[in-house]
């Protein structure tokens, strides 16, 4: 018998293929939303850095969870200075501004101003018409099924990401270090 995971289907059933399916659906899903990206990037003059920043801030101000700017670089892969003159640009360009925490007056979060949202409506507009349509033919059943499937999957990405960046900085506090007796690091030589 082969080891896999016990969640995992057996190779050829219907539920198998469904699931391949599914992944295929979502790698299709982020190609053409990251070539949606770079157009809407190019029509308004921003890097392709820019727009990815502008969809996490959105994402997280949706999700009721404001970004600071270093949850942000953290989000981009970006270096501290890298993220400050990144979101300097998109201040200066009216996109997003900085609002303190109602929470903690020490922190600053980054918003988006109604100004980005206008310019991100007029873009995206007939994107949401389009898609509106091809959901059209879906009963509400469906759609909350479909839903809660989206939930998931971008639950696992998540989680596959921070697993990602969690290694790749393990690996990064690793680096050029040897373990000693008692279980600590020492610079190697």
């Amino acid at each position: 018998m082969a080891d896999r995971p016990a969640s995992t289907p057996p190779p050829g059933t219907a539920r198998s293929a469904l699931e391949t399916e599914i992944a295929r659906d979502v790698r299709a899903l982020a190609a053409v939303s990251e070539q949606i990206g770079h157009s809407f990037a190019r029509s308004h003059e921003l890097r392709p850095n820019d727009f990815r920043a502008l969809v996490h801030v959105a994402t997280a101000e949706a999700e009721g969870a404001p970004l600071t700017a270093g949850q942000l670089g953290a989000l981009a892969g970006v270096s501290p200075a890298a993220i400050t003159y990144l979101v300097e640009r998109m201040i200066e360009s009216g996109h997003l501004e900085r609002a303190v925490d109602a929470t903690d007056r020490r922190r600053v979060k980054l918003h988006y101003t109604d100004h980005g949202m206008a310019v991100a409506a007029a873009f995206f507009m007939p994107l949401a018409t389009r898609m509106r349509s091809a959901l059209s033919g879906l009963s509400e059943s469906e759609l909350e099924t479909t839903h809660r499937a989206m939930i998931q999957i971008v639950s696992a990405l998540r989680d596959f990401s921070t697993e990602l960046d969690d290694t790749a900085t393990s690996g990064q506090r690793t680096a050029g270090t040897a373990d000693t007796p008692d279980g600590g690091k020492t610079p190697r030589d």
